[in-house]
């Protein structure tokens, strides 16, 4: 692609080529701290683009909003059509993706997503579609801006805490503590919680029918896991709208909300705060800000 050379001046890493359904814990703290280091010791690089499959690429790029410690801008792209298409969309995604990066105005906005023309927040964008290229949907607020050409326009802000902003700092770790999604239905009853638990896991995420409904017989085996010290925090599995607030004698028990975070990212987060802190009034506190 010569067109990347009229966009700005490529430094290429290879940092992985596997499957992103195939990506652990160890990838993403090792992607974190990989370019955590090359900002600190390049003054003059602009910013950084990580090619992604698409499939989980929305929580690389949440992962990543929570622990780059930079303002310069992460752009993560992905593409929907393979380069045998008629009309492959990974060539021009990526080149607009560095023209994302390379554009001063991306800086101080978080990780950014960018496919199909358009610029996400990490936070907010979720892919919505297994097939189509418009699949990344931020529902909430829309793209954060558009590529037009070599225009770079951007029309909102994030909100949300985010990158050196927050409280995660993961240069030293190797691990994150184990977080499961326990997905609610007619009829689900413990048995899925019962195995997280003798798995080891510090924290279970429940995809909550509705705003939060859970059948008796799974909160019931959520109960017993929270009494013995694991964190339970429930989302919805509509894939938008607002669980919760919970109130902070809730939390002390260690029964937390996800506010309008979808069970993946809700599960990155928990993770990242179960690795920084016991204590679930203050998880819940970062649950709300970032």
């Amino acid at each position: 692609m010569p067109q990347l050379l009229d966009a700005a001046e490529i430094e290429e890493l290879q940092f992985a080529n596997v499957g992103s359904i195939s990506l652990t814990h160890h990838d993403w703290l090792r992607l974190a701290q990989t370019i955590n280091t090359r900002f600190a010791e390049d003054a003059d690089l602009a910013g950084v683009v990580i090619t992604h499959g698409t499939d989980t690429l929305e929580e690389t790029a949440y992962f990543l909003n929570l622990t780059i410690k930079d303002r310069r801008p992460v752009v993560v792209v992905g593409s929907m059509r393979p380069a045998t298409a008629l009309s492959a969309d990974g060539p021009l995604n990526l080149l607009n993706a560095v023209k994302v990066a390379a554009c001063p105005e991306s800086c101080g906005k978080g990780v950014l997503v960018f496919l199909n023309d358009e610029i996400h927040f990490a936070r907010s964008v979720t892919k919505t579609n297994a097939n189509k290229v418009e699949t990344f949907q931020s529902h909430y607020s829309g793209p954060l801006g558009f590529v037009r050409g070599d225009r770079v326009c951007y029309y909102l802000q994030p909100t949300r805490l985010h990158t050196v902003e927050t409280a995660f700092d993961v240069s030293k770790m190797s691990e994150l503590p184990r977080v499961d999604i326990a997905y609610v239905y007619i009829m689900a009853d413990g048995v899925a919680v019962d195995a997280y638990l003798a798995a080891g896991a510090k924290g279970i995420v429940v995809a909550a029918a509705g705003a939060g409904a859970i059948t008796h017989s799974m909160y019931a085996a959520l109960k017993t896991a929270a009494e013995a010290g694991v964190a339970v925090m429930v989302c919805s599995r509509t894939g938008a709208g607002l669980v919760g607030p919970a109130n902070e004698e809730a939390n002390r028990k260690g029964q937390l909300t996800g506010d309008n975070l979808n069970p993946q990212k809700a599960r990155v987060l928990l993770s990242l705060a179960l690795a920084h802190s016991c204590d679930f009034i203050q998880i819940q506190k970062w649950i709300n800000q970032y």
